[in-house]
């Protein structure tokens, strides 16, 4: 196999793959049912087997996501199902998981809501850590809720996190109150979307990415519902995109929000908004 590992990441390296090696070891131990640190140049694979990964590779020279093709994305501590209906999972989304762990500490029994919930791996990465809390994850896509059920089932969640179809440019679904609300919602330009990796705009769904003309529509809708879905001293965490962080900040302050913490990604660009209700 040692000549066709090395064909391999020459392959995805010719194609502009950024870590070619990485993914190959993915995709041989994808093929061979093995765990990634096991693959090495000279693992034997059968002729069958090769004419699958031959296919990978195909589909992955076109730029297809491989987790779209192999099926699941590793975030944060755990595996998660993923295909075309749902955003693939960012690293860089990590960071809101970790500042949503770290302020639902601050209450007893905390409540958190998801808008926008897509494959789950927000919220159940939350639940994963902070194993007194109680979720709620909503979306208006039936085939994201049936990734992020297939994800709930597989973490064992289903007691603790409760899927709702349930579009939030609609009237609110509950009178609840909730310690924390998350999401990441569409925030990238109208216009700017077909200048986006082709990974992302031929292979992600377009409702998960167009925020409208200026990237912000759905956080003005978020800030119009979000006073009377969320306790007193609870916060709002926001993924936004890159130079959106003061244009949307003002959006929630208008309403009542105080921004208490702007986190940044791996790229040292502002990712995360953390807003606190006075």
């Amino acid at each position: 196999m040692n000549d066709l590992f090395h064909e391999t990441v020459r392959l995805l390296a010719e194609a502009g793959i950024s870590s070619p090696r990485l993914e190959a070891r993915m995709i041989f131990a994808f093929i061979l049912q093995s765990e990634e640190e096991l693959i090495t140049p000279f693992s034997e694979i059968t002729p069958a087997q090769e004419t699958d990964l031959r296919k990978i590779i195909k589909r992955r020279l076109n730029h297809e996501p491989l987790d779209k093709i192999l099926g699941y994305r590793d975030f944060y501590k755990y595996r998660f199902k993923v295909n075309d209906e749902v955003l693939s999972p960012r690293p860089d989304s990590e960071i809101l998981v970790e500042a949503a762990i770290k302020r639902a500490k601050n209450f007893s029994s905390p409540k958190i809501l998801e808008l926008g919930v897509g494959s789950g791996c927000l919220i159940l990465s939350v639940l994963g850590d902070v194993v007194n809390a109680q979720g709620v994850g909503i979306d208006k896509s039936p085939q994201a809720l049936k990734i992020a059920r297939h994800n709930t089932s597989v973490l064992q969640m289903e007691n603790r996190l409760e899927l709702k179809q349930w579009d939030y440019f609609l009237p609110p679904f509950t009178n609840e109150k909730f310690s924390l609300i998350i999401s990441n919602p569409p925030y990238i330009p109208s216009d700017d979307i077909q200048s986006l990796q082709k990974e992302v705009k031929d292979f992600d769904p377009v409702i998960a990415l167009d925020g409208g003309q200026d990237g912000c529509d759905h956080y003005r809708r978020i800030a119009e519902i979000i006073p009377q879905m969320i306790e007193k001293g609870g916060y709002l965490l926001l993924e936004i995109g890159i130079n959106q962080a003061s244009k949307v900040c003002e959006i929630f302050i208008r309403q009542g929000f105080v921004l208490e913490e702007t986190i940044r990604d791996l790229a040292g660009i502002e990712r995360c908004l953390v807003l606190k209700m006075n």
